[in-house]
């Protein structure tokens, strides 16, 4: 993955994948109705960013915690979709 993207690139890549994880926490926290399937989609989208940031600036215990972040987003946003999809 350094091929593909340079040690900056990861850098800001992982920025924002930081950010979105961070911006989905405040939102859960401010939110007076929280959008499951925004927050969920924030979660997987930022730890996607940090896995590709992790592919250049590797660290074990980062990556594992970044596979549980998304696939616990994953099932959260499978069921908020399925409860959007029942609520229709």
């Amino acid at each position: 993955m350094s091929d593909i993207l340079s040690p900056l690139a990861a850098d800001i890549v992982g920025l924002i994948g930081s950010a979105l994880l961070v911006a989905a926490y405040a939102y859960s926290n401010i939110a007076k109705q929280m959008d499951l399937v925004l927050f969920n989609l924030m979660n997987l989208a930022g730890a996607v960013l940090l896995c590709l940031s992790l592919m250049v600036h590797f660290n074990l215990a980062s990556m594992l915690l970044e596979f549980v972040w998304m696939t616990i987003a994953i099932f959260g946003l499978a069921k908020a979709l399925l409860a959007r999809r029942r609520a229709i």
